[in-house]
């Protein structure tokens, strides 16, 4: 198992698909996985730090294990299979681990809140990541910018700013021309 962390939440724009990026440190590699847009929503406000005003699914989650004193021990990306990403979650309660097969979106938001280590199984690895050679530093620097517009976007929409979230999104699309494409989903 390779652990990785999760580098950015962004958007293709060429397929119009939110996209997490999970990085493996050791070997320069990059595991980008498509995600449902609420899904991608609650794992950018948790990489912001930003709260929302009431729980949201994945913080009920949260709270409902903390409450039953129930742990996340870690979470592992398994397999890709026909274009689909799959995961389990590993819970322990007092004596037992439990695996829990879950969509990569949900086991990711789910470890930000917890704090919970992110693996990645090396045949899936292998199989869909892109190395740094396939990165150029321009292509680096232009999905930090996206990710950041990202976040400005999605706050742009939930306060119906729709102006600014069409301008948003038009430098988005522009910036994501030149970004490599991704290898899988979670759907």
């Amino acid at each position: 198992m390779v652990p990785v962390r999760i580098e950015r939440v962004t958007l293709d724009t060429a397929s119009n698909r939110f996209v997490v990026i999970l990085k493996d440190d050791s070997e320069n590699r990059w595991l980008p996985i498509v995600v449902g847009p609420a899904e991608a929503q609650a794992i950018a406000l948790q990489l912001e730090q930003v709260s929302p005003p009431r729980p949201m699914t994945h913080d009920l989650i949260r709270n409902i294990l903390k409450a039953l004193d129930i742990q996340i021990v870690k979470v592992v990306i398994t397999e890709l299979k026909d274009n689909t990403y799959f995961a389990v979650i590993e819970i322990k309660d007092r004596t037992t681990i439990h695996p829990i097969d879950a969509r990569p979106s949900d086991a990711i938001a789910l470890a930000l809140r917890l704090g919970t280590s992110i693996f990645v199984n090396e045949s899936v690895m292998k199989k869909a990541s892109i190395t740094e050679q396939e990165e150029t530093a321009e292509a680096v620097t232009e999905k930090d910018e996206i990710q950041t517009l990202n976040v400005e976007l999605m706050n742009a929409v939930k306060e119906e700013r729709y102006e600014d979230a069409a301008k948003i999104r038009d430098r988005i699309k522009l910036l994501g021309q030149n970004m490599p494409k991704d290898k899988g989903s979670d759907q």
